[in-house]
């Protein structure tokens, strides 16, 4: 059974947040944190995983991508919150 994953990134101090869909978080968001690639997330250095979704669905991960990006900064903020309170990275120890 597949699964995809909504996701927010983001930076050391919470000030800029990226919303991405994938179906390996764990990878996904390793990639981030390697800054391979030339991307908003490398420039800006938005690494730390702080919310995230699971669908079994990957049409109902895009909706959801595409309504998270629509959101205004609180609404996401929110989210997170609900979540992750503290906004910690919720990625530490999956690479030990």
């Amino acid at each position: 059974m597949n699964k995809f994953y909504v996701y927010i990134l983001a930076n050391a101090h919470n000030t800029t947040l990226y919303i991405g869909i994938t179906n390996n978080l764990a990878r996904r968001v390793y990639e981030h944190k390697m800054g391979e690639e030339k991307s908003f997330t490398n420039k800006y250095n938005v690494t730390k995983l702080v919310w995230y979704d699971c669908f079994k669905d990957a049409g109902r991960a895009i909706s959801r991508e595409k309504q998270l990006k629509k959101w205004n900064r609180t609404w996401k903020e929110r989210l997170v919150g609900k979540m992750n309170p503290e906004w910690n990275d919720l990625s530490i120890g999956w690479y030990d």
